[in-house]
């Protein structure tokens, strides 16, 4: 550790003491920015004597992170960031504040995976999928591929584990000097009919995928079926999460994958998966007003699919979105969203963008009504028993004050 790195520290704990103090946030981003302005290398310095997973994908981020340091700390202590804070100011911060856990699992933004890679040399990458996400933001998914397919190929001594079913996520896993296959799904295929190295149409079936040229789904070494996840091994596990949805199971297996080159055990990974029930308010089942609530993040096409297929049968939704430097300043995603899927049940259109969600609903076919107030959408909702609240990125943070979970 230098001199630089240990002022650096100091500097950035200040920083984020006083904003706490003032009142002005959690300090995360700004302890972080003042520590490497102090010193543009205190990512590496943090880094220094630890292994490290990073985690990086369009969707499941900060679930499959909490699960894999769940996974993990049946080992030993784990430092790991939170919050959203997926940018090299937050990782920094975590890696800087937390000087004794050996080990540690970072969530990362999908374009700065190449700069995070060369600063933390981590012993794996946990590689969900790629999707269509804030275009305004970030490149098209195929390039982003391939800056993950070249930060592999420039650092062959990480292990890859990624999910094999999604043909962006293979063909950049196949820069890594090691690859662990993962059979972890993919209900969202919209952006990725052709192939990322010759650009034919790819061909599916079941199979799997394969394009002409060659680039085919790899033969999995862990799967998932159902509810069940089948390891190297062929033992199989019924895995009984207290998080919704099929795609969650999917989640499990690529942490309890990463787990693995750690000597973690399958059973024990899920064991200690099990007592996740929210995941920084996503999944949340509260109360507001007498009323039951469930809280689901979605941001993009294949989020939303996710989250819309989670939602229980028949129950009343309201649909939240804003479209802020966060969330992507361009809705027009809202077209590629299969919101039929809501027909006969009583919707309400909420958020900045509440018109624009009004009108995709009307045309989908779903009834529903347009409240502009988030709280009041809730009292609003038609319907009796569990309300289902999806709320893209900045939406979703209202909603947890309004719920009083933030």
């Amino acid at each position: 550790m230098t001199a630089r790195f240990t002022l650096a520290r100091a500097a950035g704990a200040t920083a984020a003491g006083l904003s706490k103090l003032t009142g002005r946030g959690g300090g995360t981003t700004i302890g972080g920015r003042i520590t490497l302005l102090v010193d543009p290398h205190a990512l590496e310095q943090a880094a220094l004597g630890r292994e490290i997973a990073l985690v990086s994908g369009t969707n499941g981020k900060t679930t499959t992170r909490s699960l894999l340091v769940a996974a993990l700390r049946t080992r030993e202590p784990v430092v790991s960031n939170s919050g959203g804070a997926n940018l090299p100011t937050g990782l920094t911060a975590a890696l800087a504040t937390d000087r004794t856990s050996r080990l540690g699992v970072l969530e990362v933004d999908e374009p700065y995976l190449p700069r995070v890679a060369a600063a933390v040399h981590p012993k794996a990458a946990v590689l969900l999928n790629l999707s269509r996400d804030q275009l305004d933001r970030y490149a098209e998914v195929r390039r982003l591929a391939g800056i993950w397919h070249d930060a592999l190929t420039a650092s062959p001594e990480i292990t890859a584990v990624a999910n094999c079913d999604d043909p962006l996520v293979t063909w950049a896993a196949t820069g890594a000097g090691k690859q662990i296959w993962v059979s972890a799904g993919q209900r969202w295929q919209s952006d990725s009919t052709a192939c990322p190295v010759c650009g034919d149409v790819l061909v599916r079936d079941a199979d799997g995928w394969r394009s002409g040229c060659g680039l085919a789904r790899p033969t999995p070494e862990w799967s998932v079926t159902g509810r069940t996840v089948t390891d190297p091994a062929g033992t199989s596990y019924d895995v009984e999460l207290s998080l919704p949805g099929d795609v969650n199971v999917g989640n499990a297996a690529l942490a309890a994958a990463a787990a693995s080159l750690w000597g973690v055990q399958a059973r024990d990974a899920f064991d200690a998966m099990r007592t996740i029930g929210a995941v920084e308010g996503r999944y949340l089942q509260t109360t507001y007003d007498g009323r039951p609530v469930r809280l689901l993040l979605a941001k993009n096409p294949a989020g939303w699919s996710e989250a819309l297929a989670m939602t229980q049968p028949d129950a009343p939704v309201v649909v939240a979105v804003n479209a802020r430097a966060q969330d992507g300043r361009d809705p027009s995603w809202l077209w590629d969203v299969p919101f039929e899927v809501l027909r006969g049940r009583p919707a309400v259109a909420t958020g900045e963008r509440s018109r624009d969600v009004a009108v995709r609903l009307r045309y989908a076919g779903v009834e529903h009504i347009r409240v502009d107030d988030e709280a009041e959408a809730i009292r609003a909702a038609q319907g009796h028993g569990q309300l289902e609240v999806l709320a893209n990125y900045t939406a979703f943070q209202t909603y947890r004050r309004v719920v009083g979970d933030a």
